[in-house]
């Protein structure tokens, strides 16, 4: 039996799972998070769904969380979308529970370390990845380690104070939503059809992100960015706008150096938890 090595994604809404097996991801499964419940009935559910893989010879377990972790000791410290999910001694509980080596960290950083190992990151030793979804996410790779900081923290650039609230409120889904009243995926329809407000709106988003990769360049200068998440996708409809943001980049030739990227990996969320593991599996993308 091949060796595997499973990367669970829990979020608020869903529990994604999937094992990698010969460079590839196979049995791919969700199922939904049980956010209301109990602190004792959620871990019981992660661990069922871990539990449903072990006929697989799983060297380790990689776990993403939306929110921040004392990744030393596995314990969960909290997560604003599943009230009774503080301060989760998660580590310990699934250590105990299923005998494997357990990897826990914030997701955000796991996508860069995902992008790094397995996607476009690969060739570059300093990077850091941006998703831009609901919210905005940040994880830092150094000379081709992790650096997740203090409690997983580092890369919030997301709470940076900007302009009259911060990077999170401009950067994400909640622009569109707050100024817009709408959704990336709808305004996106829209501009590709012409219409006018809805360019405008790109126009504005890639501003913002620029003003976040100039903030990100003055203190890391990294030689790649990498954006994850859904409005990636949109990517041609900010391009310019954020481009022209970056010129006034104090630094020219940082810029020169600088590959802003997309991210080409279709279960993110699951390559980033796998990427914890302490190993060095080569990923085949199919």
């Amino acid at each position: 039996m091949q060796k595997a090595i499973l990367g669970l994604d829990i979020g608020g809404t869903t529990i994604k799972g999937g094992v990698l097996i010969n460079g590839h991801l196979e049995d791919i499964r969700t199922i939904p998070t049980p956010a209301k419940e109990s602190q004792e009935f959620i871990l019981e559910t992660i661990a069922i769904f871990i539990e449903s893989y072990l006929h697989h010879d799983l060297e380790g377990i990689g776990i993403g969380i939306p929110g921040l972790v004392d990744v030393e000791k596995g314990i969960v410290l909290g997560l604003a979308n599943i009230p009774a999910f503080q301060h989760v001694e998660l580590g310990k509980f699934l250590t105990e529970r299923i005998g494997k080596p357990i990897f826990i960290n914030n997701d955000a950083n796991c996508f860069a370390l995902g992008v790094h190992k397995f996607g476009v990151g690969k060739k570059y030793k300093n990077l850091v990845g941006i998703t831009l979804g609901t919210g905005v996410g940040g994880g830092i790779v150094i000379n081709g380690h992790l650096y997740s900081g203090v409690n997983s923290a580092a890369g919030e650039w997301c709470s940076a104070p900007y302009l009259d609230h911060n990077f999170e409120h401009y950067c994400s889904g909640k622009f569109f939503h707050n100024y817009y009243q709408t959704k990336p995926k709808a305004m996106a329809k829209k501009a590709m059809a012409g219409d006018p407000e809805a360019i405008q709106a790109f126009e504005e988003f890639g501003h913002h992100l620029g003003e976040l990769i100039k903030h990100i360049l003055y203190a890391l200068a990294p030689e790649a960015i990498v954006l994850g998440g859904s409005i990636r996708k949109t990517f041609p409809l900010f391009q310019k706008s954020l481009y022209r943001s970056l010129e006034s980049f104090g630094y020219p030739t940082v810029l020169e150096h600088l590959k802003i990227l997309l991210s080409e990996l279709d279960e993110t969320a699951i390559h980033g938890a796998v990427a914890l593991v302490d190993v060095e599996p080569e990923i085949v993308n199919s």
